[in-house]
């Protein structure tokens, strides 16, 4: 009810305030830009338009921070073409005239007045009605007194009694009240969504366009980081031991004649050595697609890493069924990379996964009972997770104090 009452009040606020608003908006920029267009034969129009288009990104402005009280989250202002440093002034001050969106906020100041005016009197009507019909019995026994004042039931024909006078119109009222939200609600949509698509829209675009460059960069530093971490287990460990092993062999090549008992050993040594090679190949190959998280999906993957972490891990799998691949690698690293800071640097005791699904996005929490200090800024170990999130459109919020405990929450977006 509280949130039903709030949203009444913002979409009412803004139904009324942006009417004296776009009748102020139009007043300033249509004679402005018909005074431009008629002298710009003798140049003189065009600094008369350049104030013009100027005044529209004002009272555009003033519609763009009351949007976000009815549509529940911020919008983002659109970025006006700027003048060439070192410019002079004619350069300067026709710039105006060079920006698309400047021409968009003056077609909006001009196209709003009818729209505002249309939501101004439903607003006024709907709450007109709905306190005049709510109130009915409190006022309709006095007017009721008035000679020659009829009412409703009279006019309908049931009568001239006052009581069904008042019936009527509370149950107007009634009606009215129980309609007004939606009404309100769907005025105000329409009201934003023409400021949404003239004031914000190529804003908003410009937006998700930086948001897919910075998950595309993302992307590849994330690749990259993971590629030269490989190289450099691979360097440190399976290429060390083959570089072992062939030295192994050789010698064992030359002894082979003066002392088998000798070259024996060195072949039960390297069998052991190329065991050892394989196994740290497996988990390098897990690293960069693990089969069982092909084969049979992320819960039967984050069984597996929860039972090889040296931590006791308690996990907790509530979705079922199989996800893009994309998604399901960047929980299963997430959750890999998590397990193995937990283990390395945070002396923890226990620790907790959770993988949920609200709406189309899987959440996933991270928690431990360690030291904390934990955080995912640049340099520091979860840094790379943040980046592999946002390649897929994904957050990552991490809670560490000092201290501990530690709690990590990943939102994927799945579909």
């Amino acid at each position: 009810m509280r949130t039903l009452l709030r949203r009444l009040g913002a979409d009412t606020r803004y139904l009324i305030a942006s009417f004296p608003i776009s009748v102020v908006s139009f007043c300033l920029v249509v004679p402005s830009f018909a005074a431009g267009v008629g002298t710009v034969i003798v140049w003189i129009g065009l600094p008369i338009l350049s104030v013009t288009l100027l005044m529209a990104r004002g009272m555009a402005d003033v519609e763009r921070r009351m949007l976000p009280d009815v549509l529940g989250r911020a919008v983002p202002r659109p970025r006006y073409k700027r003048a060439p440093e070192g410019s002079g002034w004619v350069r300067r001050m026709v710039n105006p005239l060079t920006s698309g969106q400047s021409w968009l906020d003056l077609f909006y100041g001009i196209v709003a007045l009818p729209v505002s005016m249309v939501t101004f009197v439903v607003t006024v009507a709907w709450w007109g009605v709905t306190i005049a019909g709510l109130t009915s019995p409190i006022y309709g026994w006095i007017t009721a007194n008035i000679p020659g004042n009829h009412g409703l039931a009279y006019l309908l024909g049931l009568g001239d009694e006052v009581w069904k006078d008042v019936a009527i119109n509370t149950g107007i009222g009634v009606v009215f009240a129980l309609t007004l939200p939606l009404v309100l609600h769907g005025a105000a949509l329409i009201r934003t969504g023409l400021g949404r698509a003239l004031l914000t829209g190529v804003a908003e675009l410009h937006e998700r366009i930086d948001d897919l460059a910075e998950g595309r960069a993302a992307a590849v530093s994330a690749e990259a980081n993971a590629l030269r971490r490989l190289e450099r287990d691979i360097h440190d460990g399976p290429q060390q031991r083959l570089v072992s092993l062939a030295m192994d062999l050789s010698r064992a090549q030359r002894q082979l004649r003066r002392d088998p008992q000798a070259v024996e050993e060195m072949l039960s040594q390297a069998i052991v050595s190329t065991r050892e090679t394989l196994d740290e190949l497996r988990a390098l190959s897990r690293g960069i697609a693990p089969p069982i998280l092909t084969d049979r999906g992320l819960a039967p993957a984050l069984a597996a890493l929860a039972s090889r972490c040296t931590i006791p891990v308690e996990l907790d799998v509530q979705v079922i069924g199989r996800f893009a691949a994309a998604v399901e690698n960047t929980v299963y690293f997430v959750v890999a990379e998590s397990l193995t800071n937990v283990a390395k640097h945070s002396h923890a005791t226990l620790c907790t996964v959770t993988l949920s699904k609200t709406g189309g996005v899987l959440m996933l929490t991270i928690g431990d009972d360690g030291v904390g200090g934990a955080h995912a800024a640049k340099g520091h170990g979860l840094s790379g997770l943040a980046d592999r999130l946002k390649a897929v459109d994904g957050e990552l919020a991490v809670e560490s104090p000092v201290g501990g405990p530690t709690v990590i929450v990943a939102e994927v977006p799945c579909g």
